[in-house]
Order: structure tokens, then sequence, then C-alpha cells
């Protein structure tokens, strides 16, 4: 009887300790799991241009939920694009900084990350935005650059058709082409010019890209001499206060770009947006098991 009870008496202990034991490792791989998240992309975030107001975003991003470990890499939007293509095709994780309107959405299966912190703002809008004076010089142009308006799925449109190969004027001409009616209400009052010159200034995102070719093209169509000019978004900016561009459609806004309209108040005519509910931040591919920049923890 005695053996019996010690033998009872060793395995209620064994398995009480196995429990322990258990319960310990549950908390381990929970720990892991997130450590996994890290090493699995070496702690980085892929960027894109060290100018963009999302990288400004993400540096705050990374202070405020305590990612010191992790490093933001700087780049460009079509380095940032490859990147994504890279991973997903082979179904590796990756974390981008990301934004919509975006023929990425597209092609992949993404998801923004919770950001419970609001660190990257609610729905932004993206502004048009010219020189001071330019009505007075280009009245026609000004009309139709105020009446530019379009939606997320005409952008899209135009983003899908470059990306898949068509040039960019070729893609803008088509959309031009098949939406005769929108832009109808763009040039609805103005009066066509005789190569009158006008210089619009974008960034090398995909949206923007797209935008400043349709709009290029239907000014080109009223006779205007049209430029487009490549900047990043800080020299875009100083561009337009200092007049050596007329216009850009590619001003996000309230934060993307908020420290330029800053800097440049009063230099400027802000005419409003051309496209609501634009969103910026962490976008990673649906397949990865994670859901909020908390998770990066």
């Amino acid at each position: 009887m005695k053996r019996w009870l010690s033998f009872l008496l060793v395995l209620v202990l064994a398995i009480g300790l196995a429990a322990c034991g258990s319960q310990g490792a549950g908390n381990e791989g929970e720990e892991s799991t997130t450590a996994a998240v890290g090493e699995s992309v070496d702690y980085e975030i892929i960027g894109i241009d060290p100018g963009a107001g999302i990288m400004k975003a993400t540096a705050k991003a990374i202070e405020d939920y305590g990612l010191e470990d992790w490093t933001l890499i700087e780049g460009s939007g079509a380095a940032m694009t490859a990147a994504l293509k890279k991973a997903y095709d082979k179904e590796e994780p990756i974390i981008i900084t990301g934004w919509t309107p975006h023929w990425k959405f597209v092609k992949f299966d993404l998801k923004y990350l919770e950001d419970p912190k609001g660190v990257y703002g609610d729905e932004e809008n993206i502004h048009t935005i010219t020189r001071n004076g330019l009505v007075e010089d280009h009245p026609n142009a000004v009309k139709v650059l105020d009446q530019f308006h379009w939606t997320a799925d005409d952008m899209s449109t135009v983003m899908v058709m470059i990306e898949e190969g068509t040039k960019e004027e070729e893609a803008a001409a088509k959309w031009v082409e098949e939406n005769a009616e929108k832009v109808a209400e763009w040039t609805a009052g103005a009066e066509k010019v005789d190569g009158d010159k006008i210089t619009l200034a974008y960034v090398a995102w995909a949206s923007e890209i797209a935008s400043t070719n349709v709009l290029a093209k239907v000014l080109t169509d009223l006779g205007y001499d049209v430029t487009m000019t490549q900047l990043e978004a800080g020299p875009l900016w100083a561009g337009i206060a200092d007049g050596s561009a007329d216009a850009s459609v590619a001003a996000w806004l309230p934060v993307t770009h908020a420290d330029y309209a800053a800097e440049f108040e009063g230099k400027f005519e802000d005419l409003g947006s051309n496209m609501e509910g634009t969103r910026i931040g962490l976008v990673v591919p649906s397949y990865m098991d994670i859901n909020s920049i908390e998770d990066l923890k």
C-alpha cells in the first residue's frame, strides 16, 4: 500500500510539473512568435522617398510604439513595390509603408496593420495646389484644375494599365477617351488656348503619375503646352511656392504633406481636394499572421 501511495504521489507531482512547464512554454511561445515576425523581416520596414510624409509618420510610429529594434529603409516607391512583389511571389513576410489608392492593392491581397495610437491619422484627401497668381495668368487652366475631381477607382484604372506595361501617356489618353463625360465636367466653361505654357509638378508615386498624366492630357487637348516635372515632395512644394512650377494635383493633406503646407503657408493657393478617402499606414500581405502595429513590439 505504501508503495502504491508513493507511486500516486510521484505521478501527481509529475503531472503538476508538466502543467507548469506547458504554461511557461505558452508564454514563451507568444513572445517568440512576436520576435519571429521581426526576425523574419530582419526588423526592417521597407519605405519610400526619405522626404515623404509617410516616412516621417513611420519614424514617429517606431518611436511611439517602442520599436527601437526596427529600421525604416529609405528608397523609392518603385523599389518598395519591387520588394513587395518579390516577397509576395514567394509568400515571404514583408512590411512596407503603403497608401491607397495604389495598384498594389489591386494586384496583391494586402492589409493595413491597425494603428491604435492613431499615428497615421484618419483618412486623407489629395489636394490641388497652384502658385499664387496662376488664376490671373491662366484662368482657363485654373478652371480645369479647380473642377478636376475623380475617384480611387478612376485612378486605379490608370495605374493598373501603366503597371501592366502601357505607357503613362497612352494610359492617360485611353482613360480620357473612355470617360468623356467626366472630362467634360472638368473643362466646363474653360476656353481653348493657343500654346500657353504650364508646368505640372508631381511626386513619383504611381497614384500621382496617373493623375498628373491624365490632367496633362486634358490640358493639352485644350491647347496648353504642358511640362510635367517629377520632384520629391519638398522640392515640389518649394517649386509651387517660388513659382518655378505652376500647379500640382499631388498634395496629400492633412497628414502626409502637413509640414510643407505649414512651411509655405501663404505662398500657394489650395483649390481643395481632387480625391477623398485616401489612407496611409503600414501594410503587409494578408497571409501574414499579424494585425496590428502593436504586434511588432
